[in-house]
């Protein structure tokens, strides 16, 4: 069957029959507006995200169950790094009216999957038809105390840089996706990542951390923003870059290579997916995005205690650079020579 057959209204009924009731939802999906009951002594964060057919995503990449993961993930993962808990969100679609209703009911499978995960609630939103192309938009809203809602201004000198995870894997994935592959560690980090919901609010609550985004745009982008929003500067050492095996293995390395190697050439084996020993493991690390990591600042002394509570979480956390009071980020290779990245990060406007 196709959407035109269904119809706006009985695809809106089809969406809301599967949706969990939640007591915090006063009046949901059905009425102009939505109702929602707030928690006493919160604040509401509020973030969107749109995702567009042929910029964000290729369907010929994935399936429609993942590409509702990823629609969400994108979004819970801007509320983990404000340390909040996701709550509600809406959701805007626009479809083209020959898409096939299997491809709606599996989308929003991988949706209300993953919000029933991260206990979020889909509480309305609005469908149209679109000419040009597969248009979604994502509202999410998260609660935590205003005390310790966490925002990218707060970095001091003399902090310490931390990244959850590792980095580099997704861009890699997409390098991969254009070669061919449609499986394995890499392309799944690009298709369906995990955002970092429950290391968000612990981090958060344990009263750690100075400042936070995610990785979206790459390490060096988005440290960038809280770098500016700061005031500061940073020194980031490139030896201590979480990376996985995987993506070592991607670049040609293992985990033994030396450091030495791994800082030479000029990154064009990772570029093309065609990547051999020697080449650059740290161009994609550092500007490639959609790791959707936390990259956040802690005061110094307090990596044993950031260490232990993400080992509560099974999230491996690195170290790998400190906050400075020179605007401009320094990176510095292996070598202890001065490296200049090929480029910065993801800018939807820019020339990268």
């Amino acid at each position: 069957m196709k959407l035109a057959e269904l119809g706006e209204f009985g695809l809106i009924d089809r969406i809301k029959a599967n949706v969990a009731a939640s007591p915090s939802v006063l009046l949901g999906i059905g009425d102009d507006a939505a109702a929602l009951s707030p928690t006493p002594g919160q604040v509401t964060l509020i973030t969107s995200d749109m995702l567009l057919e042929g910029v964000h995503f290729d369907l010929s990449f994935c399936d429609p169950r993942t590409l509702g993961r990823k629609s969400l993930s994108v979004n819970l993962s801007d509320v983990a790094a404000m340390g909040a808990r996701p709550r509600h969100f809406l959701l805007g679609v626009a479809l083209p009216k020959e898409i096939p209703l299997e491809f709606m009911d599996g989308f929003m499978a991988g949706m209300l999957e993953q919000a029933e995960r991260y206990g979020a609630t889909l509480v309305g939103g609005d469908t149209c038809a679109s000419k040009g192309g597969l248009a979604i938009s994502v509202t999410a809203l998260g609660e935590q105390r205003p005390e310790l809602v966490l925002k990218r201004s707060g970095a001091k000198p003399g902090d310490l840089v931390c990244v959850t995870g590792t980095v580099g894997d997704a861009a890699a994935g997409l390098k991969l996706l254009f070669a061919g592959a449609r499986e394995g560690f890499l392309v799944s980090r690009q298709l369906d990542p995990t955002p970092r919901v429950e290391a968000g609010v612990a981090l958060a609550e344990a009263g750690v951390v100075t400042a936070m985004i995610d990785v979206s745009d790459g390490v060096l982008q988005d440290l960038g923003h809280i770098c500016e929003m700061s005031g500061v500067g940073a020194r980031l050492e490139l030896a201590r870059l979480p990376l996985s095996e995987h993506y070592l293995a991607y670049c040609g390395l293992n985990n033994h290579a030396p450091l030495a190697l791994r800082e030479r050439g000029g990154g064009e084996g990772a570029a093309t997916g065609n990547a051999s020993p020697g080449h650059d493991p740290f161009a994609l690390a550092l500007s490639g995005g959609e790791d959707y990591e936390l990259l956040f600042c802690i005061p110094a002394g307090k990596e044993a205690e950031v260490a232990a509570l993400c080992a509560q979480l099974d999230l491996p956390v690195a170290v790998i650079g400190e906050i400075t009071a020179v605007a401009g980020i320094e990176l510095t290779a292996p070598d202890g020579s001065q490296y200049t990245p090929p480029r910065r990060g993801f800018d939807h406007f820019g020339a990268d």
